[in-house]
């Protein structure tokens, strides 16, 4: 089972799913299809990504609680044409696995786009001051009221803003008739020269033979001639 989002857009994904039961060795699979469309309109060229320190990433699947994190989104965004990009566990972000303490969660990345500009509120959030703050261990300046609480708490300190802009599409390759265009047959090129390796085989034989003649050399000097006594 994969959490990210897969990037297809426009075709069908087939997953199969493979289960078993640990006492009894029992297994079962079944297949789904899943049809990824784009989105209308196109992909949003504004997009924030959240972290919610207060949730894991199966809490966040559900179609109810994302309706209500775009709510909170819309309060500090100020716009009403947001979407669900891409939720993502903080784990795959190089988190660590909380400890088994109750209330204790993994932390998800939950990032929303939208067609609209930012607010003054979310850019205050990531403003050069606010990142000062946070590197002192307090929170971001926000002209707003926080719309996640109490629901979600967010970790203003990991907000992240982008702005993705379509990439121009390039032209595809034109194909031809296939014949050609010029006037005659066609010519092979040329049969290239031969070449004189000999030089290069001698260099190749020679110099480890030399260098393996002078190392016996001054091996036998040193082992005979350097004896004590002698």
């Amino acid at each position: 089972w994969h959490r990210k989002r897969w990037p297809l857009q426009g075709c069908l994904l087939s997953l199969q799913v493979l289960g078993y039961n640990r006492r009894t060795y029992a297994t079962v699979s079944q297949r789904l299809v899943i049809t990824i469309i784009p989105a209308p309109g196109g992909e949003p060229p504004y997009q924030g990504e959240f972290l919610v320190g207060n949730r894991n990433v199966e809490e966040l699947l559900p179609e109810a609680t994302r309706e209500m994190f775009l709510q909170g989104s819309a309060g500090v965004w100020e716009r009403g044409d947001l979407q669900v990009i891409n939720v993502t566990s903080a784990l795959d972000r190089g988190g660590r696995v909380p400890l088994p303490i109750e209330g204790r969660k993994e932390g998800v990345y939950v990032k929303v786009g939208s067609h609209s500009p930012f607010s003054r509120c979310l850019e205050s959030a990531v403003s050069p001051q606010s990142r000062f703050r946070c590197s002192l261990g307090q929170q971001p300046l926000a002209s707003c009221y926080d719309t996640f609480a109490p629901h979600f708490s967010i970790r203003w300190c990991n907000l992240t803003l982008l702005q993705v802009w379509p990439s121009p599409t390039t032209p595809g390759p034109v194909w031809g008739s296939g014949v050609l265009e010029e006037e005659g047959d066609f010519q092979p090129p040329t049969e290239v020269p031969p070449q004189d390796l000999l030089p290069g085989f001698l260099v190749t034989l020679l110099v480890p033979l030399v260098v393996a003649a002078l190392l016996c050399l001054l091996l036998g000097h040193l082992m005979c001639c350097r004896r004590e006594g002698v």
